[in-house]
């Protein structure tokens, strides 16, 4: 009952093609589910990918007509849950009894539809989304297409004997977001990246050691050649990335409670790269530092966690 089998989905998106995308996660749960995985990872943003055209682009420019352009494409390409868009991924995570986090753009339909949002979508084993959690602060040249997301999402699940829970890329270095999943009984964390062992290598270890849990990071890959011929201003964006062979290298990780490498950052390739953990190992690393636990003084300090879904309209009907 200790054990639990863990596939970290190291993949490229077809970039800013959400149903092509989807159908390659589909083929990533479908070998999970063959080989006996209970839980697969997928990086930050991977439907229907990050917003790699920002930076090469020049996207600060106010009011330039490319950026508006490329963001009306990426706002039709995001994944919008009420309009079913996961629907054929929640059907195979039940048929293969694999619980998934997948990292999303959503275009959220309570805030409008119209604004973008990089959430994590936790789906557990019968297939039914149980959360959706949009990251709290997007990061850098991330501003110029992303949303601040809300405390909703904020949320762990049972799996096993295991209770999970994850955060969307930097949010992993907010110590209150982190101390608040440990205070649910987080035991095993799913961090989730765009990719990059520079983000992966410190911080996984670090929260190991912190939480006195696992740490999965899982990323994403993205190379120029992952750029299909038919993106928008896609020589604009090949020019202002010549001479790079990536965007975006991987660095998927699994740390144990303890800080060792239960799987070393694969650089890369793509790839599942599957182990099985063991709760005992979170038991016994308790034993000296619980930071919710025993090695916690609330008396002196304590966190107040929001989960209010935001909206700027609450409509009141008879």
């Amino acid at each position: 009952m200790d054990e639990l089998k863990v596939g970290l989905a190291q993949m490229a998106p077809v970039w800013l093609d959400r149903d092509a995308t989807l159908k390659k996660v589909i083929g990533f749960i479908n070998d999970a589910g063959e080989k006996g995985v209970d839980l697969i990872a997928f990086g930050e943003a991977i439907v229907p990918g990050y917003p790699f055209w920002i930076e090469p682009t020049g996207g600060a420019r106010f009011n330039a007509q490319d950026q508006k352009e490329m963001h009306s494409h990426y706002m039709d390409q995001s994944v919008q849950i009420e309009a079913e868009h996961l629907d054929s991924v929640c059907e195979a995570v039940k048929k293969n009894k694999v619980a998934t986090y997948l990292g999303i753009i959503e275009r959220a339909k309570n805030r409008g539809g119209h604004s973008l949002y990089c959430t994590m979508v936790y789906i557990n084993k019968n297939g039914e989304i149980c959360s959706t959690h949009r990251k709290l602060m997007p990061t850098y040249e991330e501003r110029l297409t992303w949303s601040p997301g809300d405390g909703h999402g904020l949320r762990v699940h049972e799996l096993g004997a295991f209770t999970v829970g994850g955060l969307n890329c930097w949010e992993n270095w907010m110590p209150l977001p982190r101390a608040a999943l440990y205070g649910m009984g987080e035991d095993l964390h799913v961090a989730i990246w765009p990719g990059g062992i520079h983000n992966t290598e410190d911080i996984t270890r670090h929260m190991a050691k912190e939480g006195r849990s696992y740490v999965i990071s899982v990323s994403g890959l993205m190379r120029p050649s992952d750029f299909p011929e038919n993106t928008p201003h896609i020589e604009a964006i090949l020019k202002g990335i010549e001479g790079k062979d990536y965007l975006a290298t991987g660095g998927s990780c699994l740390s144990a409670p303890n800080g060792e490498w239960v799987i070393e950052p694969q650089v890369g390739e793509e790839g599942l790269y599957i182990a099985e953990i063991n709760h005992a190992r979170v038991r016994e690393e308790r034993q000296n530092f619980d930071p919710v636990g025993h090695y916690s003084r609330p008396d002196v300090t304590k966190l107040t966690v929001n989960r209010t879904r935001q909206s700027t309209v609450d409509i009141i009907d008879d």
